[in-house]
């Protein structure tokens, strides 16, 4: 029976998890949290009691992860009593994915030795993290990985990407737990080593995966500090159009200038005529403009949240991962009014279908629109043809929380990955300069009014991430659970010794 302690540490190391994202960023607690969290499970004999721990920890990891989305919807959804219902339900069903990785590594592991019941824990961690990455269209948010970008073993991501780096971090904390539960012994050799080749490894793959093209370029990446509840008004769209064109005006001279995401507060077509006025005064003074807005598709496929280059002709690039619930409503038909208070002021949004790189300021930029920048492997679709990467974002949903910090962070694993410069305009922040390390060279803070400028080096090339994607890690977790479920109580000798 699982004692009452045994669930309070649970969710102390769901919370000690949540720590190790943006803006925390200690890199260390997912180490702890999940050293203790294995443990807790190797322990325990009993499916009901895996489940349990694993919910208390799910609880705390979620709770204190993406609390934030209350502020979307308390201030501009269905106000403070939806939110809490949305909220409790949203962090009821995250809490559900760490559960369900540690209950299949539990599974797998139970009929062997501690060190590969363990494992199985390990693989199944990021298993089910990659699972959950495409699964019901996909929730990658707080993927274990993206706490280490800050550390020597993120030279990993060029090779493996993030859940390469997740993989690392599990199985050390996997060998840490095995010494944890028997602590006098040579276990602690295991871990020791493991830390070692990894951090010796991280070192010899510290380099530039692809190579700079052409010259640089200068960017001005307009945040305009829109607040959500002026930004639909038609009392304000004239006002709103005028910050921007005066921003852009006063930027004239680079070679990209960027609004952020929808920063157009009106379906695009509405607005061709002074777009086109504007951009051609902009092509005048050496620069290419691209706006994020909603946009009619001219071939009548609906609506579509867009990143647009007015020109003769006009490009567009239509976003292809829409946010359930907020940029489309799934069950709208059979749910009548009832989720009305979600979903985007215009309407539902129709999904892009590619992935193809925009021409601006004479060369090839993979765009991405907000949530879309999370998806390694889609973003990797724009390459080898995209030279630098451009995401326009809208974060003044979430305020002053953690969410802009960390959908920041999960930006610069993407430029990691892809060995991509780039580019992040937002509306209230944090706007970014990246470069093809994933540090920052420039950034905003949040709700200011202002230009980011600086330059970018276009970049050509392949990392290994971007050919193989998340292939080799999955292959790896897949084939090692699947080889200690066949070899059960009775594995490998070199498994029984250690």
């Amino acid at each position: 029976m699982i004692r009452l302690g045994q669930h309070l540490l649970a969710l102390l190391a769901g919370l000690l998890m949540a720590l190790g994202f943006a803006p925390y960023s200690q890199w260390w607690a997912p180490f702890i949290s999940l050293v203790v969290i294995f443990a807790l499970v190797a322990k325990t004999q009993r499916a009901g009691g895996v489940f349990s721990l694993g919910y208390s920890y799910g609880l705390g990891y979620a709770g204190l992860g993406v609390y934030w989305i209350y502020y979307s919807i308390a201030n501009y959804g269905g106000g403070p009593i939806a939110a809490i219902a949305a909220t409790t339900v949203l962090v009821a069903l995250f809490a559900l994915i760490p559960t369900v990785a540690l209950w299949l590594g539990w599974l797998v592991g139970r009929r062997h030795r501690p060190a590969q019941a363990l494992l199985a824990l390990a693989l199944a961690w990021v298993l089910v993290e990659w699972v959950r990455s495409w699964l019901f269209t996909g929730a990658t948010w707080l993927s274990v990985g993206y706490s280490q970008i800050d550390t020597p073993i993120a030279s990993f991501a060029p090779v493996f990407g993030v859940y390469g780096l997740g993989l690392i971090l599990v199985l050390i904390a996997g060998g840490l737990a095995a010494c944890l539960l028997k602590p006098l012994s040579l276990r602690w050799a295991v871990p020791v080593v493991m830390a070692a080749t990894a951090l010796l490894a991280g070192v010899l793959l510290d380099r530039d995966w692809t190579t700079p093209t052409g010259q640089p370029l200068s960017a001005a990446l307009i945040q305009g500090n829109i607040d959500q509840a002026r930004k639909w008004d038609p009392n304000e769209r004239t006002a709103i159009f005028a910050q921007y064109t005066q921003q852009t005006r006063d930027a004239l001279g680079a070679d990209l200038i960027v609004w952020p995401e929808s920063a157009l507060p009106m379906v695009y077509q509405n607005a061709q005529r002074p777009i086109t006025q504007l951009a051609a005064e902009a092509a005048r003074a050496g620069s290419t403009l691209m706006l994020g807005a909603p946009a009619a598709d001219p071939a009548g496929a609906g609506l579509f949240n867009a990143v647009v280059v007015p020109g003769q002709p006009t490009a567009f690039y239509y976003k292809r991962h829409l946010v359930p619930f907020g940029e489309y409503v799934p069950f709208r038909d059979w749910a009548g009014a009832v989720l009305n208070f979600v979903g985007t002021p215009l309407g539902d949004f129709n999904a892009g279908t590619s992935a193809a790189p925009l021409q601006a300021a004479g060369h090839a930029v993979g765009v991405s629109i907000c949530y879309e920048i999370t998806f390694g492997a889609e973003i990797a679709a724009a390459l080898p043809a995209a030279e630098l990467l451009l995401n326009v974002s809208n974060d003044a949903w979430f305020g002053d929380s953690p969410a802009p910090w960390q959908h920041l962070r999960m930006a610069r694993m993407r430029a990691l990955e892809l060995g991509r410069p780039l580019l992040r305009a937002t509306n209230t922040g944090a706007s970014a300069i990246i470069d093809t390390r994933g540090q920052l060279h420039a950034q905003t803070q949040l709700f200011a009014t202002t230009t980011l400028t600086g330059e970018v080096q276009p970049h050509q090339g392949l990392t290994p991430y971007a050919r193989w994607r998340d292939w080799p890690v999955v292959a790896v977790a897949s084939v090692g659970l699947l080889a200690l479920m066949l070899t059960g109580r009775r594995g490998y000798r070199l498994f029984r010794d250690v």
